[in-house]
């Protein structure tokens, strides 16, 4: 896991273009997104159990929206928002922090002791989506290379070289070898 250092920072120029965006079609890629994962990966949502219909606010401090994820008992939903919406639980932190979490590359304790992890709302519900995310090993370089069809060998190492350059955590960790 890595701890050290600095957690990146998604730089301010490129948030302040993509706040430009319009949401609606990033909503629906990445509901598209959810519900492949949710078909390749169906453990991770009965893993949520009483808290497979409760709705999770992922709150990238350093981009200037919220991905609003409600997994409806497998058949998720996410709707990107500018403002925060009504949810049960607020996971909040930058970006890396986010994806770093979700890869196994930080510690959600050590993120939420140096507070760079906010957690708002219900925590068991909160508790209950990162052991489902933890239990699935979820890569989301691998799980984007799937899709991308004749195109996932160049997919694949843009995704690596981005992750190179960035230090964002893109993909799971290789384990160690013993």
């Amino acid at each position: 896991m890595n701890n050290a250092g600095a957690i990146p920072i998604f730089p301010s120029p490129l948030a302040r273009a993509i706040g430009a965006l319009p949401l609606g079609p990033l909503s629906l890629s990445l509901t598209a997104y959810a519900r492949r994962i949710a078909r390749t990966h169906p453990a991770m949502f009965r893993r949520l159990g009483e808290y497979g219909n409760a709705s999770f606010a992922l709150d990238p401090t350093d981009l200037p929206f919220v991905i609003n994820l409600a997994p409806r008992g497998g058949n998720p939903e996410i709707k990107v928002t500018r403002n925060p919406v009504t949810v049960d639980a607020r996971i909040a932190g930058p970006l890396a922090a986010l994806l770093g979490l979700m890869h196994g590359a930080y510690d959600g304790d050590a993120l939420f002791f140096s507070r760079d992890l906010v957690i708002e709302g219900d925590t068991s519900a909160t508790l209950a989506l990162r052991n489902a995310v933890d239990d699935a090993e979820l890569d989301l370089a691998d799980e984007v290379s799937a899709i991308s069809g004749p195109l996932a060998a160049p997919v694949t190492r843009l995704i690596a070289l981005a992750e190179r350059h960035t230090g964002v955590s893109l993909s799971r960790p290789e384990e160690l070898a013993w």
